[in-house]
């Protein structure tokens, strides 16, 4: 299999009190549908992983694969965690349940201090879910873990059957080209930084995963169909149409942000968990006149 398309790291959803609220499931695959994603990336980053017990995560990977039935959109479930039983759990359910693929980050308080630990980390989650391919989250930003890749999987490629590649989420295109191109291409890379797609593409990503597939697909849907035609400078324009939509989430705190935006196009998903903080009522009005003046609600109508 290979990560392809737009995969959407879809939000957990919560109630006014930040309980899961699994109902809002069905609201969020009709979006992604509507969209044109072909995959969910569950309880990763976007989806507050962390601030999520294991009988949650395990609960929403459920109801995800109970809407997702008969749909072409594809799962992946995040199974990282920082223990190393839990994450194993979630990774055994995740197969159970009939995910296409698991993936996991490196631990992010007590760190692997090389590639040869994150590896054995990595075994014994991956062995967890033996049938179902395995791809590290690289995501450095978040985790502490800033190893190289391209060791990583010249190591992990021969203790770890089911790797079947890398969830990228990092910006160094240097190692993204040598990780795409390990032993003749063996590895899927999916890359993860929203922003820099179009570059990604330039390099030969063929699948990427992120937060913004979630509400803003059509922007990159169109972004990839103009690189696909040669039209450059097209594609430019919609890449820079990202930039200015994540700039504008990110000032106003991207987490909860991006999680209004998707109220407002009809797949409410409530306000994070803490230590995330919801919008005030003034923010959120800020943040809804910013986007019109970009014209963000033009550009996500039609791909």
């Amino acid at each position: 299999m290979r990560l392809d398309g737009l995969i959407a790291a879809v939000h957990s959803p919560f109630d006014s009190q930040a309980e899961l609220n699994l109902l809002a499931v069905e609201g969020q695959a009709q979006l992604m549908a509507s969209q044109g994603v072909s995959g969910v990336f569950i309880c990763g980053s976007t989806g507050e992983s962390h601030s999520l017990s294991v009988g949650e995560r395990m609960a929403l990977g459920d109801r995800w694969l109970q809407v997702l039935q008969g749909s072409s959109i594809q799962p992946i479930i995040h199974v990282g965690s920082n223990s190393l039983r839990d994450s194993r759990q979630l990774a055994a359910h995740a197969e159970k349940i009939g995910a296409v693929a698991i993936s996991a980050q490196a631990p992010s308080y007590f760190r692997p201090r090389n590639v040869s630990e994150l590896c054995d980390w990595c075994v014994q989650i991956a062995a967890a879910a033996p049938r179902t391919p395995f791809y590290f989250y690289d995501i450095p930003v978040m985790t502490g873990v800033n190893l190289s890749m391209p060791d990583f999987l010249q190591l992990a490629g021969s203790r770890i059957p089911n790797l079947r590649g890398l969830k990228f989420t990092n910006q160094d295109l240097m190692s993204f080209q040598i990780c795409q191109r390990l032993e003749g291409g063996r590895f899927d890379i999916a890359f993860g930084v929203d922003e820099m797609l179009l570059a990604a593409l330039c390099l030969g990503a063929t699948g990427a995963v992120g937060s913004s597939y979630n509400f803003a697909a059509p922007i990159y849907l169109r972004l990839v169909a103009a690189f696909q035609r040669g039209d450059l400078q097209a594609a430019r324009e919609e890449q820079y149409r990202s930039v200015q939509l994540i700039r504008l989430l990110a000032a106003t705190g991207y987490m909860s942000s991006a999680r209004e935006v998707m109220g407002w196009l009809g797949a409410p998903v409530g306000a994070p968990r803490q230590p995330h903080v919801p919008l005030t009522a003034e923010a959120s009005a800020g943040l809804r006149r910013g986007l019109e003046e970009l014209g963000f609600f033009d550009w996500v109508r039609s791909v």
